[in-house]
Parts: structure tokens; sequence; C-alpha cells
């Protein structure tokens, strides 16, 4: 009888020490499931480094979510004096830029039509749906590699670095198909199922309170204008003659026009900084995150503004993914 009790007692301990060992990849997916469903919200403070550029440029990133639509991501680079906020309630979606007074509506489907790096939601659906992602666990961390759907594709494979005690965020990379690392985004702080203040997610209030916090751009700051360039066009566009300068009501206008089987055409102007006005709308475009600003697309046009300079990029020809690349090959390349 004793031999049978310690057999008993044996299989019990074993099947303890099962339990309380590694977790598998499907009781993690499983959780981190119940953790999307289950979250009224966060808020999460992170710094994003891109190396998309000549030279790496760091922005803050501060993110607030309440279940299920109500988003407020904000952007700030302290170098560049300007930041943005991308807001998303009832009334549809916005990109409020406060130093320049400008606002853009969308009604859009964002954040769930492609991949958000800095969208705690949005990096567990890329791990859950993804067949091909890969998985490794460290002491601290559990560590996915999986496949985006990023609306930029040079953002190819991304890896999110995940806490063990409670599955938030600690560091994200986005690759290209080098691996080599095109963003990198630290998380400094998240808090699970915070509280909201009413308010908080209103186009008014937030573009009221982050324009007092800015030191408005005007257009006197960067005469004579300067022109920019960009360093990637599709392989036969070129150049047609010299840019165009238009003078307009409010300053320099230059018209930069491409020809070739992927021809564009990009209007240069100097931002005209104005009283409050109501958001411009648009009703079949996204908000798009350039990295080094967040525009807005529409199937032939996208429009941004970089160091006082409002950017119209138009054509019939070009792909989503030819104008995001154009756009950020403008980004840091300038001639007076």
């Amino acid at each position: 009888m004793k031999k049978v009790s310690w057999v008993i007692i044996g299989l019990f301990l074993m099947i303890f020490m099962v339990g309380c060992g590694e977790k598998s990849q499907e009781d993690i997916m499983s959780d981190l499931e119940n953790k999307m469903s289950d979250m009224a919200g966060y808020k999460s403070k992170a710094t994003m480094t891109l190396e998309t550029g000549n030279e790496p440029q760091t922005y803050e990133v501060e993110v607030w979510h309440q279940a299920d639509d109500f988003y407020r991501v904000a952007l700030s680079n302290e170098n560049k004096d300007q930041s943005q906020i991308i807001l998303r309630n009832n009334d549809g979606v916005f990109v409020l830029t406060p130093a320049l007074n400008k606002s853009f509506r969308f009604q859009s489907d964002w954040p769930k039509n492609s991949s958000q790096v800095y969208l705690y939601e949005s990096l567990i659906q890329d791990i859950l749906l993804d067949p091909e992602r890969t998985f490794t666990s460290t002491d601290d961390h559990y560590i996915f590699t999986t496949n985006t759907n990023y609306q930029n594709k040079n953002l190819h494979t991304q890896e999110v670095i995940l806490n063990k005690k409670d599955l938030t965020p600690t560091q994200v990379k986005i690759m290209n198909t080098d691996l080599k690392v095109l963003v990198q985004l630290d998380f400094s702080g998240f808090e699970l199922d915070p509280s909201f203040n009413e308010g908080d997610f209103d186009m008014d209030r937030n573009m009221t309170a982050a324009t007092l916090n800015e030191v408005p751009t005007m257009a006197e700051e960067i005469e004579p204008m300067t022109v920019y360039f960009p360093m990637y066009t599709p392989d036969g566009t070129e150049l047609d003659g010299t840019p165009h300068k238009v003078n307009s009501d409010t300053g320099e206008r230059y018209v930069l026009k491409y020809s070739g089987e992927k021809s564009f055409t990009i209007v240069q102007e100097q931002v005209e900084n104005v009283p409050a006005l109501s958001a411009m709308n648009i009703s079949n475009g996204d908000p798009i995150d350039l990295g080094f600003t967040v525009g807005a697309m529409t199937d032939e046009s996208l429009m941004w503004s970089y160091n006082g300079v409002d950017f119209y990029l138009m054509s019939t020809d070009l792909n989503t993914h030819e104008m995001i690349e154009i756009a950020q090959s403008v980004y840091g390349t300038e001639e007076k």
C-alpha cells in the first residue's frame, strides 16, 4: 500500500512540475487573445528611432486607447519643432499638426487597415495572424518574429518583445528584407485599463491644448524657400525640365513634373499659419505614417508638411508603395 501511495505522490509531483514549467507557444497565443478581448484600454509611452534617412531620427510616442475605437497617438520630435496627433473618435479619424494649426479628417478604417508599430493590439494581431511566425523565450521575455502588413513594403519583418509577466510590449524592431533595422520602438511605460477624462479624444480640445505648447511655424522663417527633390524615382521616370515657380497669395510655390511610365507631380509651397479652421475632409483616404511626419493619402495623391513646406504628390500611375518611397526620399534632400 505504501508503494502505491508513493507512486501516486510521484505522479502528482510530475504533473505539478510540468504545470510550473515554460508555457507553450499555443498557451501564449491563447493568453494574447484573451488579453486583447478583455482589456478596456491602455496608455503607453515609447521612444521611436528611425533609420530610414541619412541620420537616425528620434521621436517620443504617447498612445491612449479606449476600447473599442477611441485612439490618441501623439508624436513629437523636439529637434524638428514639429508634433502631430492622430485621433480616432465617433466623428472620424483626424491628423492634427498644432504648430501649423492644420487638421485632416478621414472617414477611414484606421488603424485596422494595416500594421501599426506603436499600437499594442496591432502587434498582437500581427502575431496571431501570421502562420510563419517564429517564437523564442528568455528568462524575462517572449520574442515573436512576424511578417507585417505596413503600407510601406520596405517594412517587411518585425520582432516583438513582450514581458513574460503580463505580456505587455518592451521593444519592437521593424526590418527590411535584408533584416536591417529601419524602425525601433522602446517602451518606457505601459498601463493597462487606465482611466480617461471627458474630452481626451475630442479634436477641438486636443488641438487647443497642443497649440498652446507649440511654437508656430511661419513661412517667413524659411526665406528664401527651400526646394526639395526626391532621391528615389521609378526606373525610366525623370524630372521634366526645372522646377516651375509660381507666386501665389500665400507665398512661393514650386511645381516639379516627372515624366515617364510612372509620371507624377510634386507641388511645394510655403506653409501659411492661419487661425484655426475646420478640419479638411478627405472622404476616401487614410493617415499615412511616413516616419518623419504623418501625411494624408488617397488613391492618387499624398499630402504632408515638413520644415515649413507643404507637399502635394499627385499621380495616376504610382501605387501606394511607390508614393511612400518618393515622399520618404524627399525628406532630407534639399536645394535652395
